[in-house]
């Protein structure tokens, strides 16, 4: 192997020593549901198919990041199952060497139980903000609950690890937070992550809607006694269990209590756009030169390099500026979650 081919395939690692392993994909920027902080707009204009990348597309990238270090692959949204191709993307990325998640809102995912298994998928994120079924009508405008519900009940019962996440807003969901713990107390696979509220374009998102990690652990102890879990390399959610539970819960504090120093995160849009951070407003086009034949490794590794240490290079996180800039990003679903 030549020097050059050696520097191509070398591990994806940025100017702060962070070696990245965990490749995110968005499938699609469409959605059965229309939850405000996440796609505000009924009248969304989405991707033209002809923008996304195809399935085949998706395992070339995929194949040259797990050749570059990638441990982990997730696919997301939008909703990832909505696509058409959704079998058939997950069954190929089930055939490389890495291990393979998603993040659904699990309204679909009876159909795709045999395909989940198929491609060694153990483990899904399940998107739940609430369990009232008026509440979660008037969040995501649709009626799905019982639908969600029963689903999740599923996806346990076929013996898969669920993690919940709630993304908690004050004055909409923050009164519900400790019946989410409740629900790790007697099931070992249920895991609920909350999610600080972050800003995006055209999500309405200000300072005050925020409930905070020192927060919400205030109100779950005032119910609940609760134990640290030891760290893992990378992790974004700081875990805990209630002293008994089968389950745990953690909290992602992309706000107030950030955790940029251990990202290993990558994020590929589904139009094929490389994200080196979720609040990075940079990108890096990588379909268009897939499909000139041409080996997209060194823009890879230009991109890293330019990776900032924290929030996209947004110092200085205060409600003002958030406004500023970070309304200059995607919108959430267009990024994927």
């Amino acid at each position: 192997m030549s020097n050059k081919d050696e520097l191509m395939s070398a591990p994806i690692i940025d100017t702060f020593g962070r070696k990245h392993t965990y490749l995110r994909i968005s499938l699609t920027d469409k959605c059965n549901l229309r939850c405000t902080y996440c796609m505000p707009q009924e009248d969304m204009q989405f991707m033209p198919s002809k923008w996304l990348m195809q399935a085949d597309e998706i395992r070339a990238l995929s194949e040259i990041f797990v050749e570059m270090g990638v441990e982990k692959i997730r696919l997301t949204g939008g909703e990832p199952l909505i696509r058409k191709d959704a079998q058939q993307i997950i069954s190929n990325l089930g055939q490389l060497n890495t291990s393979l998640t998603l993040t659904t809102n699990a309204v679909f995912a009876d159909q795709f139980i045999p395909t989940f298994k198929q491609a060694g998928v153990q483990s899904l994120n399940v998107s739940l903000d609430t369990l009232r079924e008026d509440r979660f009508k008037s969040i995501t405008k649709r009626d799905h609950f019982a639908l969600t519900l029963a689903h999740i009940r599923l996806l346990l019962t076929e013996g898969f690890v669920v993690k919940i996440n709630m993304v908690v807003m004050r004055g909409i969901n923050e009164d519900e937070v400790n019946d989410f713990v409740r629900l790790t107390l007697d099931e070992p696979n249920l895991h609920v992550r909350f999610i600080e509220f972050m800003p995006f374009k055209g999500n309405q998102w200000d300072m005050s809607k925020i409930v905070s990690y020192a927060d919400l652990l205030t109100m779950i102890g005032d119910e609940f006694d609760y134990l640290p879990i030891q760290p893992e390399a990378n992790d974004t959610a700081r875990r805990y269990h209630v002293n008994g539970a089968g389950g745990t819960f953690g909290i992602i504090s992309t706000v107030t209590h950030p955790f940029c120093a251990g990202c290993n995160r990558i994020r590929l849009t589904a139009d094929g756009k490389l994200k080196n951070c979720l609040f990075d407003t940079s990108e890096m086009d990588l379909l268009t030169p897939l499909r000139r034949g041409e080996d997209v490794r060194a823009l890879i590794h230009q991109h890293f390099y330019k990776k900032h240490f924290a929030h996209g290079g947004h110092a200085g996180f205060t409600e003002q500026q958030a406004k500023t800039d970070y309304e200059q990003n995607r919108q959430m679903i267009a990024i994927g979650g």
